[in-house]
């Protein structure tokens, strides 16, 4: 016997698991409250399940029924999608809708050459931008509020499929004016030949955590004179002559206030860092995702 419920109770039902809450879901989905509250019933009704446990906050929880059928749900309405990209054409022509969350440091230089030339060859697609920093993309990415995220890997989780795009070695940051620059023309070093000298920290979630880590393995108790949650702050405290830093993104351009700062590469056995692109590992990536996966890594990998 069919039973009588529809795709749309489905990417419903699929929304409330994701935020265990009838409310988020139904501003997220852009419906109202009760739209999401009657489409539970009649598909609890239609099935013979209770698929929530509902609290008196509006919150709610799966229950285990609930839990058995959203293993079942999302592969179904992955393949739903699958198959209206087809009857859709999208497989010669890409169109609809993609948001990409980014991390804030990497936004400014890389991002824009990207959307350029992703705009070119897929005009029919229109892309949507998150700008956070690792924490808040991982959360967005978990949330549905970006399909996918370029980020660097540091603190996912087994919860995340990855698409490598490149890796980064990290660098010490000084000023032009710095006694290692040399012209703008360094010799690597070891961490430990600016233990004695201020240190600009960029203090962002799990960024600051890795850079802790290098000054760990190099012995080195950095003397923080200024921490900013800014990437651009710490590149002109840096240019300005307050101090060094530890960064791992390399960037040609000046700062803000005119003045240039020097990459001096590390001598030190530290771990690099992934430049990634991640999406949730229960989610299969539609063919927009995967046309920004692949045209980022063309114009961000390694060369050769």
């Amino acid at each position: 016997m069919a039973l009588d419920f529809t795709l749309v109770q489905l990417r419903y039902f699929q929304e409330v698991a994701r935020r265990e809450h009838m409310t988020e879901a139904a501003k997220h989905l852009n419906v109202t409250q009760s739209a999401i509250s009657t489409a539970m019933a009649q598909l609890e009704r239609a099935l013979g399940l209770d698929l929530f446990i509902r609290q008196k906050n509006r919150s709610v929880v799966l229950s285990p029924a609930g839990k058995r059928f959203l293993t079942e749900v999302t592969p179904f309405l992955e393949s739903s999608d699958a198959l209206g990209e087809t009857a859709l054409g999208l497989s010669q022509s890409l169109s609809g809708t993609l948001t990409v969350g980014v991390f804030s440091p990497i936004a400014p230089t890389r991002l824009p050459l990207i959307h350029h030339e992703f705009e070119k060859r897929y005009p029919g697609v229109r892309v949507n931008y998150l700008e956070a920093d690792l924490e808040e993309l991982q959360r967005a990415v978990l949330a549905g509020d970006c399909d996918i995220a370029l980020t660097y890997t540091l603190g996912v989780t087994e919860r995340f499929d990855t698409f490598l795009v490149d890796v980064v070695e990290p660098h010490a940051l000084v000023s032009r004016d710095h006694r290692l620059s040399r012209g703008g023309k360094p010799q690597p070093i070891h961490l430990g030949e600016l233990a004695e000298e201020d240190y600009i920290q960029l203090d962002l979630p799990f960024s600051r955590q890795y850079y802790d880590e290098l000054f760990r393995i190099a012995g080195v108790v950095p003397r923080i004179r200024h921490s900013f949650s800014g990437y651009e702050t710490v590149r002109s405290f840096v240019a300005m002559g307050h101090g060094y830093s530890l960064l791992s993104q390399s960037v040609s351009s000046g700062t803000y206030i005119g003045l240039k700062t020097v990459d001096v590469p590390l001598l030190d056995d530290f771990p690099s860092i992934d430049l990634a692109i991640i999406w949730p590992d229960d989610v299969r990536l539609n063919r927009r995702s995967r046309a920004f996966c692949e045209l980022t890594k063309e114009i961000l990998g390694p060369v050769g």
